[in-house]
């Protein structure tokens, strides 16, 4: 079940490096030869969480591999090329993550991708479906808030719909607030985390600054600022990189922080929260990304509700499950 309780942000991803983590989750990166799936590869198979990586994409995959599994760390690594070779990939995995598709160029939104990222997406989840029903989707291809909704349908369509195994991963947007409130405040952002709620586009991202751990003060004028560079930030970094791609590095960051905040809540771990944009129970929006604490607990606890205004302002009026499965 998931709930929403703030935490200090990173903290799970220092977790997930130590050595003393003695977990066997197989991950799968589907586009791992793309700008996002290599880096976010090299962070997988850097951690003691993963047994087992498989590496998609239809060109360079076999070479990626080989590359990532000269490192000397546990993970076994193995490439996959083509559509024929997809369901291989994908067989047994607990964890699947997505950042394939398109990059973004200048003059670009998120949502000028749909037209080719949605049909590979549809593609893609449509094997999960078939051949990892039970895994754990990490949707990072833009735009995320409509690739979500396309993965449900695919799921629906293949009678293995579960929405608490479908994430939008929205984490660089935690990523960036964090950071950049910690610039402005000189903190060490690692200690800083600002809720980000919504969606993952433009006016859609909403950090929820006054919720901010450690709590900070800004006048209107800066935190109008702030705000903006926050949802603008993706189009900050493509137009730095003047055609040469979008935020590549630190959505791989971004996205292996989230993937290992997900298996440690599999392996057991308490206390686990991260954004993500999910189905909705709680907002008069089907889909909507807030904290969620990360967990199996007691399905009895289904209907336990908390008011919004509450102290525990994010608690969702519903739970949600991702139990991992065996």
């Amino acid at each position: 079940m998931f709930s929403a309780l703030a935490r200090p942000a990173g903290a799970a991803l220092r977790r997930s490096f130590s050595t003393s983590a003695q977990n066997n989750a197989k991950v799968a990166v589907l586009g791992a030869s793309g700008g996002i799936g290599q880096p976010l590869s090299l962070l997988l198979k850097n951690s003691p969480l993963v047994s087992r990586l498989t590496l998609y994409d239809i060109a360079h995959t076999p070479g990626v591999a080989a590359d990532l599994s000269h490192i000397e760390t546990r993970a076994t690594v193995k490439g996959y090329l083509g559509p024929e070779q997809l369901p291989d990939c994908l067989k047994g995995c607990d964890v699947v993550v997505i950042p394939a598709g398109v990059p973004r160029k200048p003059g670009m939104t998120r949502d000028d991708l749909f037209n080719t990222n949605a049909t590979i997406v549809a593609t893609l989840t449509a094997a999960c479906a078939q051949h990892c029903p039970e895994a754990m989707i990490c949707i990072i291809s833009n735009p995320v808030n409509s690739t979500i909704p396309i993965t449900a349908e695919v799921f629906k369509k293949h009678g293995v719909y579960n929405p608490d195994k479908i994430f939008g991963v929205t984490t660089l947007d935690i990523v960036r607030a964090n950071t950049f409130v910690a610039e402005l405040k000189g903190l060490d952002p690692a200690r800083v985390n600002v809720p980000v709620i919504g969606g993952h586009a433009g006016k859609t991202i909403i950090p929820v600054i006054s919720q901010c751990t450690p709590k900070v003060d800004f006048p209107q004028d800066q935190l109008t600022t702030l705000t903006g560079r926050i949802q603008e930030a993706g189009t900050e970094v493509v137009k730095a990189k003047a055609g040469a791609g979008s935020a590549t590095l630190s959505m791989a960051y971004a996205g292996a922080r989230f993937v290992f905040s997900l298996l440690d809540a599999m392996n057991g771990k308490e206390g686990v929260v991260e954004c993500s944009f999910v189905k909705s129970q709680e907002t008069d929006c089907p889909y909507f990304s807030t904290p969620l604490l990360l967990g199996a607990f007691p399905l009895e606890c289904g209907t336990r509700t908390e008011p919004i205004s509450s102290p525990c302002w994010l608690q969702p009026g519903h739970f949600r499950v991702a139990a991992r499965s065996g």
